[in-house]
């Protein structure tokens, strides 16, 4: 696959009977994070901090941040810390685990949000399922989403306007062909 001008070779799962899906993990390729924060960036909309959700697009997030030069973003944890008061939460039922999850927010990082322009950020949109939690997060606390962008849009999420992504990663049969 082609991303951020760079090529990646992907590894294929199988999800189910049906699906499998080729696996984008960005965690220790420095290179394609940095060169897919910069391009993420040139389409964004003006925002006041961004979030994600803890796990695999915590290196994009990081690095869009100091790329714009801000020194702050939210990442809505998995499981709520010991440190984190007044805490809410989200279920999620994501492609990529199995099960229900959870998405938690503490008061510190829930005030970084109320009143702001925030731009939710992702490695890959699938289903659509973790979007949604983070954004009921972000509603709930006051926030304005003005944006939600990913590296890849993966199956019918392409298809989807409301986000930005840099490319499309289809999914697969079990043999390895394309879905339509």
């Amino acid at each position: 696959m082609k991303v951020a001008g760079l090529e990646r070779e992907l590894p294929m799962f199988r999800v189910n009977d049906k699906i499998s899906i080729a696996a984008f993990i960005i965690f220790g390729d420095v290179e394609l994070t940095v060169n897919s924060a910069r391009e993420l960036l040139k389409k964004v909309p003006e925002h006041d901090i961004m979030i994600t959700a803890e796990a695999k697009s915590i290196p994009l997030i990081h690095e869009m941040a100091r790329q714009e030069g801000s020194n702050d973003y939210v990442v809505a944890r998995k499981k709520p810390k010991v440190y984190m008061s007044d805490v809410i939460e989200a279920s999620v039922n994501s492609i990529t685990t199995h099960g229900e999850q959870k998405l938690y927010l503490g008061k510190e990082d829930a005030d970084k949000l109320t009143g702001k322009r925030v731009l939710i950020v992702d490695d890959v949109i699938s289903t659509g399922e973790s979007l949604s939690a983070i954004e009921a997060l972000v509603e709930r606390v006051g926030g304005n989403i003005v944006g939600k962008a990913a590296i890849l849009a993966e199956g019918d999420a392409a298809a989807r306007k409301d986000i930005t992504y840099l490319e499309q990663l289809p999914l697969f049969d079990f043999d390895g062909n394309i879905l339509k």
